[in-house]
Protein backbone atom coordinates (compact mmCIF):
# COMPACT_ATOMS: atom_id res chain seq x y z
CA UNK A 1 0.00 0.00 0.00
CA UNK A 2 1.40 3.46 -1.01
CA UNK A 3 0.79 6.28 1.80
CA UNK A 4 1.15 9.79 0.87
CA UNK A 5 4.87 10.16 1.65
CA UNK A 6 5.86 7.36 2.63
CA UNK A 7 7.50 4.42 -0.08
CA UNK A 8 6.66 3.86 -3.41
CA UNK A 9 6.23 0.44 -5.70
CA UNK A 10 9.15 1.23 -7.99
CA UNK A 11 7.44 1.96 -11.64
CA UNK A 12 4.38 3.61 -10.44
CA UNK A 13 3.04 7.00 -9.80
CA UNK A 14 0.51 5.65 -7.60
CA UNK A 15 -2.23 6.30 -10.17
CA UNK A 16 -2.68 3.44 -11.67
CA UNK A 17 -5.42 2.10 -9.15
CA UNK A 18 -8.32 3.53 -11.27
CA UNK A 19 -8.64 1.43 -13.86
CA UNK A 20 -9.03 -1.59 -11.17
CA UNK A 21 -11.80 -0.07 -9.23
CA UNK A 22 -14.20 0.18 -11.80
CA UNK A 23 -17.76 -1.58 -11.36
CA UNK A 24 -19.98 -2.60 -14.24
CA UNK A 25 -22.50 -0.35 -14.99
CA UNK A 26 -25.30 -2.92 -14.93
CA UNK A 27 -24.16 -4.05 -11.25
CA UNK A 28 -24.75 -0.29 -10.56
CA UNK A 29 -27.65 0.08 -12.07
CA UNK A 30 -29.21 -2.65 -10.42
CA UNK A 31 -28.13 -1.75 -7.01
CA UNK A 32 -29.62 1.73 -7.33
CA UNK A 33 -32.58 0.37 -8.87
CA UNK A 34 -33.13 -2.57 -5.96
CA UNK A 35 -32.80 0.35 -3.42
CA UNK A 36 -35.10 2.56 -4.91
CA UNK A 37 -37.27 -0.15 -6.04
CA UNK A 38 -37.53 -1.14 -1.82
CA UNK A 39 -38.48 2.23 -0.98
CA UNK A 40 -41.65 2.07 -3.46
CA UNK A 41 -42.73 -0.82 -1.82
CA UNK A 42 -42.18 0.75 1.52
CA UNK A 43 -44.21 3.73 0.30
CA UNK A 44 -46.87 0.99 -0.87
CA UNK A 45 -47.32 -0.28 2.44
CA UNK A 46 -47.79 2.97 4.13
CA UNK A 47 -50.90 3.56 1.48
CA UNK A 48 -52.02 0.55 2.18
CA UNK A 49 -52.08 1.21 5.92
CA UNK A 50 -53.98 4.21 4.98
CA UNK A 51 -56.63 2.18 2.94
CA UNK A 52 -56.73 -0.30 5.57
CA UNK A 53 -57.71 2.40 8.04
CA UNK A 54 -60.43 3.72 5.63
CA UNK A 55 -62.00 -0.13 5.35
CA UNK A 56 -61.21 -0.83 8.70
CA UNK A 57 -64.84 0.84 9.53
CA UNK A 58 -66.75 -1.72 6.79
CA UNK A 59 -64.15 -4.78 8.02
CA UNK A 60 -65.18 -4.74 11.55
CA UNK A 61 -68.73 -4.55 10.71
CA UNK A 62 -68.40 -7.63 8.62
CA UNK A 63 -66.74 -9.08 11.53
CA UNK A 64 -69.71 -7.92 13.66
CA UNK A 65 -67.17 -6.06 16.02
CA UNK A 66 -68.43 -2.88 17.31
CA UNK A 67 -66.26 0.07 18.28
CA UNK A 68 -68.29 3.06 18.72
CA UNK A 69 -65.25 5.69 18.00
CA UNK A 70 -64.77 3.72 14.89
CA UNK A 71 -68.54 4.18 14.15
CA UNK A 72 -68.71 7.35 15.05
CA UNK A 73 -66.27 8.92 12.21
CA UNK A 74 -68.82 7.80 10.21
CA UNK A 75 -67.00 6.19 6.95
CA UNK A 76 -68.51 5.63 4.03
CA UNK A 77 -69.03 2.39 2.91
CA UNK A 78 -66.05 1.02 0.44
CA UNK A 79 -66.10 -0.11 -3.26
CA UNK A 80 -65.07 -3.37 -4.57
CA UNK A 81 -61.97 -1.69 -6.32
CA UNK A 82 -60.61 -0.80 -2.18
CA UNK A 83 -60.43 -4.04 -2.04
CA UNK A 84 -59.25 -5.18 -5.24
CA UNK A 85 -56.47 -2.66 -4.41
CA UNK A 86 -55.39 -4.32 -1.28
CA UNK A 87 -54.47 -6.97 -2.85
CA UNK A 88 -51.25 -5.49 -4.59
CA UNK A 89 -49.66 -5.19 -1.27
CA UNK A 90 -49.19 -8.85 -2.03
CA UNK A 91 -47.52 -8.52 -4.92
CA UNK A 92 -44.57 -6.35 -3.03
CA UNK A 93 -43.42 -10.16 -1.96
CA UNK A 94 -42.77 -11.12 -4.94
CA UNK A 95 -41.06 -8.45 -5.86
CA UNK A 96 -39.23 -8.33 -2.91
CA UNK A 97 -38.33 -11.77 -3.71
CA UNK A 98 -37.18 -10.93 -7.22
CA UNK A 99 -34.97 -8.33 -5.66
CA UNK A 100 -33.14 -11.00 -3.40
CA UNK A 101 -32.51 -13.40 -6.19
CA UNK A 102 -32.18 -11.55 -9.17
CA UNK A 103 -35.36 -13.16 -11.21
CA UNK A 104 -36.36 -11.49 -14.11
CA UNK A 105 -39.26 -13.85 -14.34
CA UNK A 106 -41.00 -13.09 -10.81
CA UNK A 107 -39.83 -9.72 -11.53
CA UNK A 108 -41.67 -9.47 -14.75
CA UNK A 109 -44.42 -11.00 -12.71
CA UNK A 110 -44.61 -8.35 -9.65
CA UNK A 111 -44.94 -5.97 -13.04
CA UNK A 112 -48.03 -7.38 -14.62
CA UNK A 113 -49.22 -7.58 -11.16
CA UNK A 114 -48.87 -4.02 -10.25
CA UNK A 115 -50.55 -2.86 -13.93
CA UNK A 116 -53.45 -5.34 -13.00
CA UNK A 117 -54.31 -4.69 -9.78
CA UNK A 118 -52.39 -1.41 -8.78
CA UNK A 119 -53.24 0.71 -11.44
CA UNK A 120 -56.42 -0.99 -12.20
CA UNK A 121 -58.92 -0.14 -9.67
CA UNK A 122 -57.14 3.13 -9.18
CA UNK A 123 -57.76 3.67 -13.05
CA UNK A 124 -61.86 2.73 -11.89
CA UNK A 125 -61.48 4.60 -8.77
CA UNK A 126 -60.36 8.01 -10.70
CA UNK A 127 -63.30 7.80 -12.98
CA UNK A 128 -66.02 6.71 -10.45
CA UNK A 129 -65.14 10.48 -8.26
CA UNK A 130 -63.83 12.50 -11.53
CA UNK A 131 -67.79 13.73 -12.09
CA UNK A 132 -68.11 14.52 -8.37
CA UNK A 133 -64.51 16.66 -8.03
CA UNK A 134 -64.79 18.32 -11.16
CA UNK A 135 -68.31 20.00 -10.17
CA UNK A 136 -66.41 20.96 -6.78
CA UNK A 137 -63.42 22.55 -8.78
CA UNK A 138 -65.41 24.05 -11.17
CA UNK A 139 -68.21 25.41 -9.00
CA UNK A 140 -67.18 24.73 -5.31
CA UNK A 141 -70.63 23.95 -4.72
CA UNK A 142 -71.04 20.94 -1.88
CA UNK A 143 -74.57 20.13 -2.36
CA UNK A 144 -75.20 17.43 -4.22
CA UNK A 145 -71.66 15.98 -3.62
CA UNK A 146 -70.60 13.64 -0.68
CA UNK A 147 -68.55 15.11 2.47
CA UNK A 148 -66.62 13.28 4.88
CA UNK A 149 -65.77 15.60 7.90
CA UNK A 150 -66.94 18.39 5.71
CA UNK A 151 -64.32 17.85 3.22
CA UNK A 152 -65.34 16.42 -0.43
CA UNK A 153 -65.16 13.16 -0.38
CA UNK A 154 -63.92 12.65 -4.07
CA UNK A 155 -61.31 15.07 -3.58
CA UNK A 156 -60.40 12.65 -0.39
CA UNK A 157 -59.95 9.91 -3.00
CA UNK A 158 -58.09 12.34 -5.41
CA UNK A 159 -55.43 12.54 -3.17
CA UNK A 160 -54.47 9.09 -2.87
CA UNK A 161 -55.04 7.84 -6.40
CA UNK A 162 -52.03 10.84 -7.64
CA UNK A 163 -50.17 9.15 -4.67
CA UNK A 164 -50.81 5.46 -5.57
CA UNK A 165 -50.43 6.31 -9.20
CA UNK A 166 -46.95 7.78 -8.54
CA UNK A 167 -46.29 4.78 -6.36
CA UNK A 168 -47.07 2.54 -8.86
CA UNK A 169 -45.10 4.17 -11.71
CA UNK A 170 -41.73 4.86 -10.63
CA UNK A 171 -42.67 1.03 -8.93
CA UNK A 172 -42.46 -0.23 -12.44
CA UNK A 173 -39.93 1.92 -13.38
CA UNK A 174 -37.47 1.00 -11.29
CA UNK A 175 -38.34 -2.86 -11.61
CA UNK A 176 -37.98 -2.13 -15.78
CA UNK A 177 -34.63 -1.11 -15.05
CA UNK A 178 -33.83 -4.35 -12.67
CA UNK A 179 -34.91 -6.55 -15.86
CA UNK A 180 -33.19 -4.64 -18.25
CA UNK A 181 -29.56 -4.61 -15.91
CA UNK A 182 -30.41 -8.12 -14.99
CA UNK A 183 -30.71 -8.73 -18.72
CA UNK A 184 -27.53 -7.24 -20.18
CA UNK A 185 -25.74 -9.30 -17.35
CA UNK A 186 -26.62 -12.17 -19.71
CA UNK A 187 -26.88 -14.42 -16.45
CA UNK A 188 -30.72 -14.67 -16.66
CA UNK A 189 -32.04 -16.46 -13.78
CA UNK A 190 -35.30 -17.79 -14.60
CA UNK A 191 -37.25 -19.72 -12.00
Amino acid sequence: MASKGGPMVVGTDGTDFTHRERIAAQYQISAQNKSRLKYCIFFHYLLFFAMLAKLSADILDRLDIFILEIEELQIPKPLWWEYIWCISLLLSFLGLAAIRKNRIKTMKQYMYGIIFFGFGPILYGAVYYFSEAWQYISTGDTEDIILWQDYPYALLWYAFIILAVQVHLFSLYFARNLVVAWTARGAKKVD
